[in-house]
């Protein structure tokens, strides 16, 4: 279908300039505004450029469409392609493939291992950054959009024939592992000296009550802090602990993964910790940084608040510490940097929900006055709809009333089981244990992708 809608472009931008020479030899832009049928009973394509001529050519629009088409008409090239063509409302030109071209581009596909896609040329590698589940919490449904929507996207680039890097940039660093990491030399020393004494279930709990104790426990939320000093310090110990709840995590992770058929590379925020400082030094050397009550900041360029004074990304708070800005900051730094400091990428893709809009926005833009971006390099967010609980708020994991993914996964494979088992028993037929097992996997997990990507990406959507 590209190289019909490419023929019907160029047929139809000539048509308009031999219904209209005086106006093209003027100079007047001629754009048909090409694109599929919103609707099986207007066509295969709708032609909507008469209505923006009306104006500049002074005649109603349904009166150019009609001169459009008379010119579309004598054209034996179109007349091939289409049938007659139809205007409708004010004029809209709809647009209705010949059965026999279309069965034509059909045949043609069938033995094209590209279904007609062309290649890429290899060039830099694209990244795309998706999925990112914090550690030491269990991946939820609402973990499920970014890593499908992402995996996807990562499949239609390499079949373009785009280098692909698949980041997973995990939750593995921050304030909160001092919270953790003293909890867990409090209550589970053994886990110091023997391996696999915590599982992630175990550790989500684990989690949860770590975060009750510091917010109750000012002794404890003192201990944690200075824990995250000895981590941030290089402590042993503390990393040590700090590589135990990494490791489980990651472990868990990966089995989702597998079973979903979703390849990742994870660089997570602790990847970019040394990078921080550069970040910093690069804005001031710019000129871009202010300090704010204490805080390294840079005022963006028109956000305001409801103060109406430009809103600030904060990169270096108060006390010295960073932040997730600061992070991602220096993930778009290293990214578009050139090797052996850099990915050398010119694209970088971001899969999250709609809610970080206006933090990547923000990023986005301090790293393009930061000249971070090499010439003709592209950042995109692609955001997506929140999922959402019968309540209509977004799920999160700490208050705890969240569907774990994998027991989603789980209850798809067994319905997709269970009506598997009645339809062969209607039919009379009897299958091995391990074919039914297969092909409840394969349609239990495979209707999760599509019950997910057959929805509108950017409405929100409740699970019940």
């Amino acid at each position: 279908m590209l190289c019909i809608a490419e023929s019907l472009e160029k047929q139809l931008h000539a048509a308009m300039q031999r219904a209209f020479p005086e106006a093209a030899a003027a100079g007047q832009s001629f754009d048909p505004q090409l694109a599929p049928a919103s609707k099986p009973e207007f066509g295969d394509f709708q032609a909507n450029g008469a209505l923006p001529l009306a104006k500049p050519l002074g005649q109603p629009p349904r009166k150019i469409a009609e001169a459009v088409v008379e010119q579309l008409q004598a054209d034996p090239a179109f007349s091939e392609l289409c049938l007659e063509p139809q205007i409708a409302g004010p004029g809209f030109i709809n647009l209705t493939l010949r059965p026999e071209r279309l069965a034509a581009e059909v045949q043609s596909r069938l033995g094209d291992a590209r279904l007609g896609v062309p290649a890429a040329g290899q060039g830099a590698p694209v990244v795309v950054d998706f999925s990112s589940p914090n550690i030491a919490k269990e991946m939820h449904v609402g973990h499920l959009r970014s890593t499908i929507i992402g995996d996807s996207l990562a499949r239609v680039l390499e079949f373009r024939g785009h280098p692909v890097l698949r980041l997973n940039h995990v939750g593995d660093w921050g304030t909160q592992f001092g919270m953790l990491i003293t909890h867990l030399k409090q209550v589970a020393p053994e886990a110091l000296e023997t391996a696999d004494a915590v599982d992630l279930g175990d550790l989500v709990a684990f989690y949860r009550e770590a975060k009750k104790r510091f917010d109750e426990d000012e002794a404890f939320q003192t201990t944690s802090r200075e824990e995250v000093v000895k981590l941030q310090g290089g402590d042993p110990v503390s990393l040590k602990a700090w590589g135990l709840l990494c490791d489980q995590s990651r472990r868990e992770f990966q089995k989702i993964y597998d079973r979903l058929d979703i390849r990742l590379s994870e660089r997570g925020e602790s990847f970019y910790n040394p990078y921080l400082p550069g970040v910093v030094q690069d804005l001031e050397t710019s000129g871009l940084l202010v300090v704010d009550d204490g805080a390294r900041c840079v005022f963006l360029e028109g956000v305001s608040g409801k103060d109406g004074k430009p809103l600030p990304v904060i990169v270096q708070k108060s006390d010295g510490g960073f932040n997730y800005a600061t992070t991602d900051l220096a993930a778009i730094r290293y990214r578009f940097g050139d090797s052996p400091d850099g990915d050398g990428a010119r694209r970088v893709v971001y899969v999250t929900d709609a809610g970080q809009a206006n933090h990547f926005a923000g990023v986005f833009q301090v790293a393009r006055r930061a000249g971070w971006l090499p010439e003709g390099a592209r950042l995109e967010h692609v955001p997506f709809g929140l999922v959402q609980g019968e309540d209509g708020k977004k799920l999160k994991t700490r208050a705890g009333d969240t569907v774990r993914l994998r027991d989603l996964l789980d209850e798809a494979v067994e319905r997709a089981e269970a009506d598997l088992r009645r339809r062969l028993q209607e039919e009379g037929r009897q299958e091995e244990e391990s074919f039914i097992a297969h092909v409840a996997t394969t349609v239990g997990l495979a209707a999760v992708k599509y019950a997910d990507l057959s929805q509108n990406r950017i409405t929100n959507y409740q699970f019940s």
